[in-house]
């Protein structure tokens, strides 16, 4: 009786399991019908401006969106340089766009990106056509960014925030002593701060000198950007940043910061007039990221491909996706450009902190691979450092921007330790074990000294490859590359004057130079890796995205990743930069 009782539950379950499944099936395929429907193509009017509001992050490549994600009305949560500076590249030349509006406060954007956003415009005002700035307040990124602009005008109470550069690196050596947690560091390098907060109450004078030297490298750059405006010059700037004469707007309009101040209507009506509209016409406008439907952000139209790999987001041992760089998927890419005729070179985009120090060997040989076959380019973005770094080294040639963060060639190796806080509440572990370090990973056993000291010639056997690569690519000594790696961090001009880089730009530049390098003049780019649309895909893409989120919660996030279990981790040496270093 119980078995008759078990089937037919089991068969009741199964029928309201495929009903489920069959009504889920029907809202997809009605909601891909529906968004079908309902799509209404973008009409560019005569005589529009384009508007340039970015409320979004900023990544270096357009966020994949699915169909099923279209269906369901769920927009991305970031909007891809790529598409950015392709817009402002097609406005430049497209005779229904009169001028462009930048509107907005906040901007999430890295320092590279937003560089090369900024050298866009310059660009795009060679065509004789008008920018205006307007907003509530001014960020010191915004105004950066702003600065292009002919006239830049602000809300009468508001201001402009510019006060100079800084980073704030939390330590938590004290942390650790009291909460019981405890994070075992291998080290190599004297600059490698990443794991200087777990070993350290105090910055060293390293890691200040490597900052300090980053944050004047930056500063640098943006001082010339802003120089542009005429009435204003370093030395105005320098103090108008101590002293933040800028920061009520009345007083920014007096020294030559701003243009003036106005309501939003108001430069509502000065776009018009600018436009010279009657009484009785309506300003036309388009959102970029309604303008970039109608353009193809790939470059060029010839016969001839060059390939451009993204490589966005943390190095991880494994698969990786959009936002991680994993071995499995960079290599099966990069095999697949290989196989394809038309290809004739390959332009790696970087935007990647580090990470494995296994992956990126791993990466790094497959790239030596392709070299075989065609010219490979490296693009720098916001930072290519440490494994990111590593991947890079083996380019024929590598372009940064002159904000990129990079260099940070060194490696580490972090074990957590919780048995002091597991003992605090109670909690024992007795281990049983054939061998001495059979339980080499666990976060409940300390490193037994054999233990520490075969990480520790671990380490210094990736670090002496690291150093190899990098001599081999650059065409330097091991004892050059040496001296400026130490795990320090360099600016991208910086980091061109030492020469790790070989040219400063951006991708656009590095490009054209792989496309010199095969010695094609017909050709396009198409974009790597290739993420399909299936339902899988679609699940995963309703996963919180590292992108959106508060510096705060990044920095939680970090926090979080350093301390977690890693005994499940093949790869426990790390080149990856100081996660810490946030500079604002």
């Amino acid at each position: 009786m119980q078995f008759l009782k078990n089937l037919l539950a089991s068969v009741l379950g199964t029928f309201i399991a495929i009903v489920l499944a069959f009504v889920f099936l029907f809202i997809i395929i009605a909601g891909v019908a529906s968004s079908i429907d309902s799509t209404e193509e973008v009409n560019v009017r005569e005589k529009s401006v384009l508007m340039i509001n970015l409320q979004k992050p900023v990544t270096d490549r357009s966020p994949n969106q699915f169909e099923l994600e279209a269906a369901f009305d769920l927009d991305a949560e970031a909007i891809g340089l790529d598409k950015i500076l392709a817009s402002i590249r097609a406005a430049k030349d497209d005779e229904r766009i009169e001028g462009i509006s930048i509107e907005h406060t906040f901007l999430q954007s890295g320092m590279s990106q937003t560089q090369a956003m900024r050298d866009a415009l310059s660009d795009f005002k060679q065509s004789g056509k008008f920018i205006y700035a307007y907003h509530d307040f001014y960020t010191q990124k915004d105004y950066y960014f702003a600065s292009v602009a002919d006239s830049v005008f602000v809300h009468p109470e508001g201001g402009v925030d510019i006060s100079g550069l800084a980073s704030e690196v939390l330590y938590l050596k004290e942390f650790q002593d009291i909460t019981g947690i405890q994070m075992q560091v291998i080290r190599n390098g004297a600059y490698k701060s990443a794991v200087e907060p777990f070993l350290r109450d105090e910055m060293s004078d390293e890691n200040r000198q490597q900052i300090k030297s980053l944050l004047d490298s930056f500063w640098k750059e943006m001082l010339v950007k802003m120089e542009e405006r005429t009435v204003l010059n370093s030395k105005k700037i320098n103090q108008i940043a101590s002293d933040l004469d800028a920061s009520v707007a009345a007083n920014a309009v007096k020294i030559g910061v701003v243009d003036n101040t106005l309501l939003r209507n108001e430069y509502k009506e000065l776009l018009r007039n600018q436009m010279e509209l009657g009484e009785d016409d309506k300003l036309n406008t388009i959102d970029i990221e309604d303008y970039q439907q109608t353009v193809k952000s790939h470059l060029g139209d010839g016969k001839d491909r060059i390939a451009v790999v993204y490589a966005q987001g943390e190095i991880i041992y494994g698969e990786g996706g959009e936002f991680q760089i994993g071995q499995e998927l960079f290599i099966r890419t990069l095999k697949k450009i290989k196989e394809n005729d038309r290809t004739k070179a390959v332009v790696i985009r970087i935007n990647s902190p580090g990470g494995s120090a296994l992956s990126s060997e791993l990466i790094y040989q497959e790239i030596e691979a392709l070299q075989e076959e065609m010219p490979v380019v490296v693009s720098m973005g916001d930072v290519a450092a440490s494994g990111g770094y590593y991947i890079a080294a083996g380019a024929d040639y590598i372009f940064a921007e002159p904000t990129t963060i990079t260099g940070s060639i060194g490696v580490f190796g972090i074990l957590p330790l919780v048995e002091d806080l597991a003992e605090n509440w109670g909690v024992r572990a007795e281990q049983v074990s054939t061998h001495p370090n059979a339980l080499l990973y666990s976060p409940m056993k300390s490193l037994t000294p054999s233990a520490r000291q075969e990480i520790r010639q671990q380490i210094k056997r990736v670090y002496s490859t690291f150093l190899e690569r990098v001599a081999t690519g650059r065409n330097m000594s091991v004892e050059e590359v040496d001296k400026v790696a130490q795990g320090r961090v360099w600016s991208g001009s910086d980091a061109y004057n030492i020469g790790l880089v070989d040219s400063l730009g951006g991708l656009e530049e590095a490009v054209a130079y792989a496309a010199k390098l095969a010695e094609t003049e017909s050709y396009r780019t198409t974009n790597y890796p290739k993420f399909s649309d299936d339902f899988e895909s679609f699940l995963q893409s309703l996963q919180p995205s590292p992108f959106g989120q508060t510096a705060i919660g990044k920095s939680i996030q970090h926090f979080q990743s350093l301390f977690s279990n890693q005994t499940t981790q093949i790869d426990h040496i790390q080149a990856r930069i100081p996660f810490e270093l946030n500079i604002r």
